[in-house]
């Protein structure tokens, strides 16, 4: 019996500290059982489809080739032609750059949500994602539980709320996407002639009838990994910040794979930022002599922060190691943009291209760098200026000159109708698009603005943008407005909602009657968390400090 007694305290003992150590074990072991269950296999060559050998058309006599780079989480600032770039200027980004430089800069260019997944959405169907129920970012639902554990020990004052009867009904995250009835600017392009290639993040769907393959891509090489190259590799610095619940979830789903075509998961070759774009450079090579579209949705320069040694060897005068791996991070993408631009130029292939670059949503507080979204406030997962207003550029030497500057708000919501008028390829007349061909505005064949009013939603966040005057109202904290007239306050510092509560309802009354034409959300918001708006998340909140929450 006392041996019996001896073993029951043993256990308890075991069961009390894996339970105090539980994210410690969710963190160490999530991707291992991952590896058990879906293992990823070495390195293999990727076969893009190999286009005509020889040009039926020269190049200014065909539809133009068509590429749009987006990067991950680039705040403002992190692109140096709009404000001198990251580490005060130390951190360049010359060939993003070069591309406004050779065609246009918006300089109001706004994504279609705070958050990743709905602006893709956006993007591919030139809709709000709302008006088919993308409204939530895909969760993994031990990410949930990762914020909800760390809660219950630091117990902090602004708690994250989860909706633990919505996590339990919430299905697998590759069944949360984009619905297979929704028409993408692939399947249009494809439709009119083009060859069309995905290469890197996809997050609208893993199952059939969701994936790439199965949304107008020819070809897909998708991310199935969130790291840059192993965790232990000798040719990477990585930059961790364990205390934060986000970082958690993503070192903790955090594999090095791709997959091609919905084949078995394999290794990428070398850092996935190179990798993409050696990728990229085959497609154009190997399309060179035909019309095609390559959506290159680079990972870069998402957490989990990691940085080629080289890259971060670079930047020896940056002290702080987290900026300094950022650095490193912003300079891959950048040279990876350099050889997307010489690929069209060794192939011929410059003039008539036309090349976009922008980011999903602005850059996240959760890293812990306070300027990458400078001047804004705000970041990622807020509808303040720091989370909304992107790079955004384009490039097309046969139709835009070099060196124009538009200053009216444009939107991701427009990409697809300007893509698709590039190409010739004809817009869905059978549902409601929200965008316009940005080209002629660009041009000067139309003067007036693009839109009156945009609209941005995920939950009872909600913003409206109207001929400059910006509302954002939210039910935490306690049913807040803000109010700005962007033409004199682009930085958001004096909020007039209770100077001018009749502008206050007016806007409010556009907010409804947008709400009143979006679908039902696809999926449950399942946590509610707070987001410092003037502080990053390194830094503690005080009394007095402006904060909203982001139901996701």
């Amino acid at each position: 019996m006392r041996k019996i007694g001896v073993s029951i305290v043993v256990l308890v003992a075991i069961v009390a500290v894996a339970w105090q150590n539980r994210i410690e074990l969710v963190v160490w072991g999530l991707p291992k059982v991952a590896d058990i269950v879906d293992p990823i296999g070495p390195n293999m060559p990727v076969e893009w489809q190999l286009g005509p050998t020889r040009a039926e058309r020269v190049p200014g006599e065909r539809p133009p080739n068509i590429i749009l780079i987006l990067a991950d989480d680039m705040g403002f600032n992190d692109v140096s032609l709009y404000n001198g770039g990251a580490a005060d200027g130390t951190v360049t980004t010359p060939n993003i750059d070069g591309i406004a430089r050779a065609g246009v800069s918006f300089t109001n260019g706004y994504a279609a949500n705070a958050v990743c997944a709905p602006s893709r959405a956006t993007i591919l169907t030139g809709r709000y994602s709302t008006r088919f129920g993308f409204e939530f970012t895909p969760f993994f639902k031990s990410g949930a539980r990762i914020f909800q554990w760390m809660q219950d020990i630091e117990q902090p004052t602004l708690p994250t709320y989860i909706d633990h009867a919505a996590l339990e009904r919430l299905p697998a995250m590759a069944d949360l996407g984009m619905p297979p009835s929704e028409l993408t600017i692939a399947e249009v392009l494809r439709d009119a002639g083009y060859y069309t290639a995905h290469i890197g993040k996809w997050h609208l769907g893993g199952t059939k009838g969701m994936r790439p393959e199965d949304q107008g891509f020819d070809d897909s090489l998708n991310m199935r990994g969130m790291l840059y190259l192993p965790e232990n590799d000798p040719a990477v610095v990585n930059a961790k910040r364990p205390a934060n619940g986000i970082e958690r979830m993503v070192w903790a789903n955090a594999r090095y794979a791709v997959e091609f075509n919905g084949g078995p998961p394999f290794e990428p070759a070398g850092y996935v930022t190179d990798y993409y774009t050696d990728q990229a450079v085959k497609v154009i090579e190997n399309n060179r002599h035909r019309p095609f579209f390559l959506y290159l949705a680079h990972w870069g320069i998402h957490n989990p922060l990691q940085a080629l040694k080289s890259d971060f060897d670079a930047f020896p005068g940056i002290e702080d190691h987290t900026l300094r791996v950022y650095a490193g991070m912003i300079r891959a993408l950048d040279r990876g943009v350099a050889r997307v631009l010489e690929a069209l130029e060794t192939n011929g292939l410059t003039d008539n291209t036309l090349v976009v670059f922008t980011s999903d949503n602005g850059g996240a507080g959760y890293i812990g760098l306070p300027d990458v979204n400078k001047p804004y406030r705000g970041w990622k997962l807020t509808h303040f200026e720091g989370g909304l207003h992107v790079p955004f550029m384009a490039k097309w030497p046969a139709r835009i000159d070099g060196g124009t500057q538009y200053e009216y708000p444009v939107h991701h919501v427009d990409l697809f109708e300007t893509l698709a008028a590039a190409g010739g390829a004809a817009s869905p007349t059978d549902r409601r698009m929200d965008g316009v061909d940005l080209v002629p505005y660009v041009r000067g064949e139309k003067v007036e603005a693009p839109h009156r009013t945009l609209f941005w939603r995920e939950g009872y966040q909600q913003t409206v943008l109207d001929d400059g005057w910006k509302l954002i109202r939210a039910d935490l904290p306690d049913n807040a407005h803000w109010l700005f007239d962007l033409r004199t306050d682009p930085t958001e510092r004096n909020n007039l909602a209770q100077q001018q509560q009749g502008r206050v309802e007016m806007l409010e009354a556009l907010l409804d009657a947008h709400n009143a034409e979006q679908a039902e959300p696809l999926w449950p918001s399942i946590t509610q968390s707070p987001q410092l708006i003037d502080k990053h998340d390194g830094q503690p909140y005080e009394p007095g400090d402006e904060y909203i929450y982001w139901p996701n």
